[in-house]
């Protein structure tokens, strides 16, 4: 079992920056997991946004995103990143981080709850 816990949203002007971070707890090693990050906006259905696999040397990312944010993480902290910069209102969502098996962009067994980010234009 993992619990994720994702920080660092917030309200930001288009053209800034964000860091979101997830933290992760529970029996099973973090470090055994790929991590994802999805998004979904009002109305819309849940979008990927990148992943890392458990080393970090597979990193997705879908298209609307790649050059602009940027996956990480840290095994040691137990934590896994998504730096977002050059933010556009498009970027607008409930983000949230999630553990599975493989680097993949739909196939995640432990989710978080979210946390929401807005870009004002």
């Amino acid at each position: 079992q993992v619990h994720l816990v994702e920080s660092g949203g917030g309200l930001v002007q288009a053209g800034g920056s964000l860091r979101l971070s997830c933290a992760a707890s529970g029996r099973t090693s973090f470090s055994s997991y790929a991590m994802g990050w999805f998004r979904q906006a009002p109305g819309k259905e849940r979008e990927f946004v990148a992943a890392i696999s458990w080393k970090g040397g597979s990193t997705p990312y879908a298209d609307s995103v790649k050059g602009r944010f940027t996956i990480s993480r840290d095994n040691a902290k137990n934590t896994v990143y998504l730096q977002m910069n050059s933010l556009k209102p498009e970027d607008t969502a409930v983000y949230r981080c999630a553990a599975g098996p493989r680097t993949s962009r739909e196939d995640y067994t432990y989710w978080g709850q979210g946390t929401q980010v807005t870009v004002s234009s």
